[in-house]
């Protein structure tokens, strides 16, 4: 069953990039955090998606960097998130308010159990972070909640994705979607595996698949294109009004002329895919009358003559017996004289 009601969904991750806008515009980060919601929904967006933590719940103080130092160079995961975990119940609450005044919605991904708590009372659908894969009790505390998960599946095998999923299934019956990911930031195009939701889409067939991407956007957005093009419903990834800004998620991240190039190839994807079943078109009901073939007269067929494969051959137009009819007319005899090159009609013979 699908989770949303359109697909692809596409969900815009500001996480805490806001606090870098708030910085660079001047602004406080409710006002930035505001700011990129109202863009995200200019564009096109459907949901967008932040990150609900405490540092000391996270990440012990010896925890170190897994990112590209050169674009964040923070060498410690407790100080990065210390950085960014100033907002709690309160402020996400304004933030989800603000989104249903807008017509967008509102999601964050929690990483602690008071996270979980806080945003049941006002988000719909809870997210999993790779990194909680195979946290197993926070799983379930999370499935206890009985609203729809998202699965990402970052740096994890098919066994560990199977005991999560059971994890979930095991206490609530709620849908699910699996989302592909690589945990790799930024994921170079070569490691991107694209076909690896061909592979999950098989293994959970009960399941939506979805794609959660790190890769550097594209010019053209192929990689999105392509997740949606290979079976991804669910379409995430990390968001930004600046992707020259310094930061562990903006280099990577989609801006809202990334989106609408992305809206654009969906749209032409929608138009040229079609319909599934095979048959002829109305476009092309001229060119099945005009470029098929019919039977013709090889050479001139006398009245009473019986017609041999030797006296027919086939050519345009097809408005005239096909050729796949061919028995209907051979040892027939020939009512009218029949000239060379005459479309045969049923009525010439007998």
């Amino acid at each position: 069953m699908k989770i949303f009601n359109k697909y692809p969904f596409l969900i815009a991750e500001i996480g805490v990039n806001f606090y870098d806008i708030a910085e660079k515009e001047e602004i406080s980060n409710m006002e930035a955090a505001k700011l990129m919601i109202l863009e995200a929904k200019k564009c096109g967006v459907d949901a967008v998606k932040f990150q609900s933590y405490k540092a000391n719940t996270i990440a012990s103080k010896n925890s170190p960097a897994y990112w590209d130092l050169s674009e964040e160079p923070t060498t410690s995961q407790y100080e990065l998130f210390k950085k960014f975990d100033e907002f709690g119940a309160e402020e996400y609450r304004q933030l989800a308010d603000y989104c249903n005044e807008i017509g967008i919605m509102f999601m964050s991904t929690p990483f602690d159990f008071e996270s979980v708590d806080y945003l049941d009372e006002f988000m719909d659908i809870y997210k999993i972070s790779s990194s909680d894969l195979t946290n197993i009790p926070f799983i379930k505390y999370i499935a206890s909640k009985n609203k729809p998960i998202l699965l990402s599946t970052g740096a994890s095998t098919l066994n560990e994705i199977k005991e999560a999923v059971k994890a979930i299934e095991e206490v609530s019956t709620v849908d699910i979607a699996i989302m592909h990911c690589v945990l790799s930031y930024p994921t170079a195009y070569e490691d991107a595996n694209l076909l690896m939701i061909k592979d999950l889409a098989n293994n959970f067939p009960q399941y939506e698949v979805g794609y959660s991407d790190h890769t550097k956007p594209d010019k053209n957005m192929m990689v999105l294109t392509t997740a949606y093009n290979y079976g991804a419903t669910i379409i995430e990834k990390h968001f930004t009004l600046d992707k020259s800004l310094q930061g562990n998620d903006h280099y990577h991240a989609m801006d809202p002329e990334d989106v609408m190039v992305f809206r654009l190839n969906v749209d032409f994807l929608a138009k040229i895919n079609g319909m599934k079943n095979k048959q002829p078109l109305i476009c092309e009901s001229s060119a099945r009358k005009q470029a098929r073939r019919s039977i013709v007269a090889f050479k001139d067929i006398k009245k009473g003559e019986k017609i041999t494969v030797d006296d027919l051959t086939f050519k345009r137009p097809g408005t005239g017996i096909s050729p796949s009819e061919i028995n209907e007319v051979l040892e027939k005899t020939a009512v009218v004289d029949i000239p060379e090159d005459a479309l045969l009609d049923y009525e010439m013979f007998e």
